[in-house]
């Protein structure tokens, strides 16, 4: 068990986290920081934290357990403010959707206190953020991956492995390159695509008149053009080599199946479509990830 936890961003991660802490009864006390002082007050009215801190400094002071919840961009200022209290006995993690500018940033800002910081990205999430829409429950069943680098303390990198188990999650671990290439095909690039093939829907003259005959495909295609978009910018831009990567992949594809429309042959389009809904339906969620050699 840990004595206090302190959340820097006490939104729907880290909210989320706390609230797993606290129903596993793994922290004794719950200290949250936000930028905004009504995101705090939220957070101690709803139970997530037990006592609001005025800054992300005094939030680290007495934890045994920290959890850095901020937007990627926040990542290196926060870290900065924190340094002088980040002891090699604490348990320091980020909860940022790319890892490879964290970790730099952790670099930049923490110097030789850099062991103490273990980067992990739980794969979880709702559009809608916000204190308000933590759940107790959002990490059960979801994987985790840690990115741990050659100098990071072994004891804390079980340590957080120890604590995101017990509130479910299911850990792995990865180099942050690795990492950053698998969520730039799996998660970057669908929301990108999600956000401009909405948009190339609504924009059109009779784009609401489309929209007003949607289904539940289409519904389900686009739900996550209505994610953050400050948290999205930041995602997209920090990840932005691998995405474009991912993205010329997408535009080969799509121009292999719009060839076969143009070319009238509906048996290989068909046996191209076929192919593809063979992988589809043999690919299973949270299959386990193994990196190209």
């Amino acid at each position: 068990m840990f004595n206090q936890l302190g959340v820097i961003g006490c939104g729907l991660m880290g909210g989320s986290f706390a609230l797993a802490l606290k129903k596993a009864g793994l922290v004794k006390r719950v200290v949250g920081y936000s930028k905004s002082p009504s995101t705090t007050e939220a957070a101690k009215k709803l139970g997530v934290i037990d006592v609001v801190a005025e800054s992300a400094l005094l939030a680290v002071s007495g934890s045994d357990i920290v959890l850095v919840a901020v937007p990627v961009s926040a990542t290196e200022p926060t870290l900065k403010a924190i340094r002088h209290l980040v002891k090699p006995d604490v348990l320091f993690m980020d909860v940022g959707s790319t890892k490879s500018d964290v970790v730099e940033a952790a670099r930049r800002a923490l110097g030789k206190q850099l062991p103490s910081f273990v980067p992990a990205h739980p794969i979880a999430g709702k559009e809608s953020g916000g204190v308000q829409n933590a759940e107790v429950t959002l990490y059960q069943g979801r994987q985790v991956i840690l990115t741990p680098l050659p100098q990071t303390n072994a004891a804390l990198v079980q340590k957080a492995t120890d604590v995101w188990s017990a509130i479910g999650a299911q850990v792995l671990k990865m180099t942050p390159r690795n990492h950053d290439q698998a969520f730039a095909a799996v998660s970057h690039l669908p929301h990108l695509l999600a956000f401009a093939f909405f948009q190339s829907v609504a924009a059109q003259p009779a784009g609401r008149d489309f929209l007003s005959l949607a289904g539940p495909g289409f519904r389900d295609f686009t739900r996550i053009a209505a994610s953050e978009p400050a948290v999205w910018r930041d995602i997209l831009m920090a990840n932005a080599a691998e995405l474009l990567v991912q993205s010329q992949r997408f535009r080969q594809a799509l121009d292999g199946l719009e060839a076969l429309v143009k070319s009238g042959d509906a048996v290989a389009l068909e046996a191209r479509i076929r192919q593809i809904s063979e992988a589809r339906a043999n690919w299973q969620l949270g299959a386990p990830w193994q990196p190209n050699r």
